[in-house]
């Protein structure tokens, strides 16, 4: 069932893909807590560890075991392979729920001792028995001595007449010579096999004794094998317990690295399931498009039906929800804008996604969808994606059939997606309030659909606007227009009149929107400066006043005087101190015109306007009055754009390659930039950027900036010989 709804949602490519990364088969679904699994992800995404080892399945040995048998030393070695794995993972730092997890892997005695028994290549070390050193040095001499008889023969004068060639050919895992009839005259040898050009191949009967001896021993060696592969088994048998643990805890892991990797290797994220049946999608691309343009949609509501142009896009939007629910609730990555998503965890999905052309002959395409419907009623928290719903019967009976249907499931609480090139089942459903309307949108400038969706309104077909793009003769689309009816078609021009409103609405509610923020901004300039102009008024009044005092303080210390000189010396010294005090000036220092530019603190505009004492200012649509004493001329009027011609010379010396290493995020970034200007003057279409991996901060600012790089075609993880995770080829 599973692997039905993988393959109808266009994503067996990107599990495959997914599937190649794991160490050994296993199934995609992670069981357990999902919330630790996720947090657990995130912290191996900020780390670099050593790739899991190719394994083999030890279901098997692990049953045989359990029944006291013997494994062979290969099988054995795969534990081995386990073993060290965790040996070298537990000397990593990781966060600190993974941290916590491998802490709580302790290998039982002598389990690191058996690793020890084994050399990289999975062969028993030689060194732990004497027996094995003395057969393998025997083994080495018999071989060499095999080899030294070969070429004797092959050199030999009575031979060579009969010799076809001088190789020396292995015939049923036996090492032979090729000769043509006759030979015995000249050696005795054992016949083994012929040529098809009718030549002989022999062994020489003093090679065929050193081969039975080189038998002999590999048998004694495999004797001495099966001894330690008897004493290993008993010894894995007595901690079964631990090694049925450390197995799953390896496929765990697996799991983990996996998803990790294709997360890097692809650059995208994870998002965690949430406890709703929302599902919020912020730039997530369907894994299978490739250049795909990303989806935005907020489908809170339990049903979307998607109406509206042939090839928009609508089968793959419906796609695209199904398939990032399915990713999120097995924590898969995709290509999402995470922080900003949100999808609701859904025990089941089920997908009626059919072509005609694929429908069993003993079925029609409608029974085999009443089929399908007649077992959805009794199913409960499940993600339905039914697409081109009105299929295989007549849509106005269609209709009114699914409206009633959909409206039971509506009342069973499953979350519902719909696509339908008619308006009749959308117009039935609209009045639910549980059921929300979007609209494939159609270029009408360029005849072309735009694979963008408009929120809220049904969508028209353009099926008479398709059929003359693509070269259908305009009078017979003229005839087809007749037929359908005027009624219908001034329905059609409606619907379509009615898109246009709302994107022209849309528009002007983003321009209503950029002017309220345009106004909050001026506003709380506006605020800032009143605050600042009330302290320096404060201010400039306790300076007054104080200066004032010290006058008047002055004043009647020398009326007090009786001392006629000093009297007047005091009253000097006030007055000087009067002359000092300077009161504040609101005049205005420029003549100003409507037309200046003109700045008052933060704010610059334009003056469109001049009173008595204000003057209006207009800045980024937004219209103020402004006394002219606080007005001044911007320094930043425009000018008149001279002509100028540019040369740019080819930089010289200019490398293909940037090393970024040490460098911080800012100093990296303007680096990178330069480094890609000038590979686009030298004329490179492909470069590459070393970041390293380290923390992850580096590498994640090159990938932002390379997303938003206007002449960035693509870029990607380099090959594993040129930096892998660590460098970003780029193409430009």
């Amino acid at each position: 069932m599973r692997e039905e709804l993988i393959s109808k949602l266009d994503l067996n490519g990107f599990l495959d893909e997914f599937k190649a990364l794991l160490a050994r088969d296993k199934d995609i679904f992670l069981q357990g807590d999902s919330h630790l699994h996720f947090k657990r992800i995130n912290e191996l995404c900020e780390v670099e560890f050593p790739n899991p080892p190719e394994l083999l399945n030890l279901d098997k040995a692990l049953v045989h075991l359990s029944k006291q048998g013997i494994l062979h030393l290969d099988e054995i070695f795969e534990f081995v392979k386990i073993f060290r794995y965790f040996e070298k993972l537990k000397k990593l730092k990781f966060g600190s729920n993974l941290n916590s997890w491998l802490e709580k892997i302790e290998f039982v005695n002598g389990i690191l001792e058996l690793c020890e028994k084994f050399d990289e290549k999975g062969e028993l070390k030689e060194s732990l028995d004497e027996r094995l050193i003395n057969i393998n040095t025997a083994l080495r001499l018999k071989n060499e001595a095999v080899v030294a008889e070969f070429k004797k023969y092959c050199y030999t004068k009575s031979l060579m007449p009969y010799l076809i060639d001088t190789q020396i050919h292995l015939i049923n895992n036996l090492e032979a010579l090729l000769v043509r009839g006759g030979f015995n005259h000249a050696i005795k040898a054992k016949i083994i096999g012929r040529s098809s050009g009718g030549g002989f191949y022999i062994v020489p009967l003093s090679v065929e004794n050193l081969q039975s001896e080189i038998e002999k021993l590999k048998n004694q060696k495999e004797e001495i094998y099966y001894e330690y592969a008897k004493n290993f088994s008993a010894f894995l048998a007595k901690n079964l317990l631990f090694l049925k643990f450390i197995n799953n805890a390896f496929d765990l892991f697996d799991h983990y690295s996996a998803r990790v990797m294709l997360a890097k290797r692809k650059d995208y994220e994870f998002v965690m399931c949430e406890n709703s049946d929302k599902i919020v999608l912020k730039n997530f691309a369907h894994p299978a498009l490739k250049n795909p343009k990303s989806v935005s949609l907020d489908f809170s509501k339990q049903v979307l039906i998607i109406t509206g142009v042939n090839a928009g896009g609508k089968s793959m939007l419906l796609k695209s929800l199904l398939s990032a629910a399915f990713l999120a609730k097995h924590l898969l990555p995709m290509k999402i804008k995470a922080d900003e998503s949100k999808i609701g965890a859904f025990k089941e999905f089920d997908a009626i996604i059919e072509d005609p052309q694929n429908v069993k002959n003993d079925i029609s395409t409608f029974a085999g969808r009443m089929l399908h419907f007649s077992k959805l009623f009794s199913r409960k928290n499940l993600l339905l994606g039914i697409d081109e719903i009105e299929l295989g019967t007549d849509f106005e009976e269609a209709a009114c059939l699914y409206s009633v249907m959909i409206s039971k499931l509506i009342e069973n609480k499953l979350k519902i997606i719909i696509t339908t090139h008619h308006k009749r089942l959308a117009m039935l459903l609209a009045k639910n309030e549980q059921v929300e309307l979007i609209a494939a949108l159609y270029d009408e400038e360029f005849s072309r659909p735009k694979y963008e969706f408009l929120k809220g309104t049904i969508g028209k077909s353009y099926a008479f606007e398709t059929a003359l793009r693509y070269q259908i003769p305009p009078n017979l689309v003229s005839e087809a227009k007749k037929l359908y009816g005027e009624d219908k078609e001034n329905l059609e021009e409606l619907v379509g009149k009615n898109i246009n409103l709302e994107l022209e609405l849309k528009a002007k509610l983003q321009s209503v929107e950029k002017k309220e923020q345009k106004v909050d901004e001026i506003l709380l300039s506006l605020k800032d400066q009143k605050e600042k102009n009330e302290q320096e008024f404060r201010n400039n009044l306790r300076n007054l006043e104080l200066k004032f005092h010290k006058a008047i303080e002055e004043a009647k210390k020398g009326i007090n005087l009786k001392d006629t000189k000093e009297k007047q010396r005091s009253l000097n010294k006030a007055n000087e101190l009067k002359k000092e005090i300077i009161l504040p000036s609101m005049e205005q220092n420029e003549e100003l015109r409507v037309g200046d530019f003109v700045k008052y603190e933060k704010i610059k505009g334009k003056i469109v306007g001049i009173s008595k004492n204000d003057a209006m200012v207009e800045s980024d649509g937004i219209r103020l009055r402004v006394p002219l004493k606080l007005l001044k001329k911007s320094g930043a009027m425009p000018k008149k754009v001279a002509k100028t011609s540019i040369s740019v010379s080819r930089p010289s010396n200019l490398s293909v390659t940037l090393d970024l290493h040490g460098l911080r995020s800012d100093e990296a970034i303007s680096r990178l930039d330069k480094f890609i200007s000038d590979a686009l003057i030298a004329g490179f279409d492909e470069v590459l950027v070393y970041h390293g991996i380290g923390t992850g901060k580096l590498a994640f600012a090159v990938r932002e900036f390379l997303k938003t790089h206007k002449s960035v075609k693509s870029f990607s993880d380099a090959p594993i010989n040129q930096g892998g995770f660590g460098a970003k080829v780029v193409r430009l």
